[in-house]
């Protein structure tokens, strides 16, 4: 198990107390501190937290993001998503922004993203994906 970057979807799949999601979790912390995960995924939380005016679930998220690692945007992934996005634009296979910034964030700090949308993110050749939810 390689240092990892967890996506969005498996962090809603966790706070949802998905058992096999849990599983992943309780291995990758048996032998890592923290869980890894984007800004972006942090504003993907919040937003729909503030959407559905969940004011207890908010507060277990921040509870819990205070005791990981929040992945910030730096120059050199934001970098690396530009090249994504030109790279599929060419093919004529976009994605939107918000995956390609989560990508160029596991890229950049070589981390796996732990994901179940497969579908999109496997067309990123230099990106390593798993899915801990099957």
């Amino acid at each position: 198990m390689r240092h990892s970057l967890i996506d969005t979807d498996i962090l809603s799949l966790f706070f949802r107390n998905h058992l096999k999601v849990a599983d992943g979790f309780r291995s990758y912390l048996a032998r890592y501190k923290t869980i890894n995960f984007s800004i972006i995924t942090y504003y993907e939380i919040v937003s729909g937290l503030k959407h559905r005016d969940a004011h207890n679930k908010m507060s277990q998220f921040l509870r819990f993001a205070s005791k990981n690692t929040v992945l910030p945007l730096t120059e050199q992934s934001v970098m690396i998503s530009g090249e994504i996005y030109a790279e599929l634009r060419k093919e004529g296979n976009p994605l939107d922004d918000i995956d390609l910034l989560i990508a160029g964030t596991a890229i950049a700090h070589n981390l796996v993203l732990i994901t179940r949308n497969k579908h999109h993110f496997e067309r990123i050749r230099r990106l390593e994906i798993e899915n801990w939810s099957e």
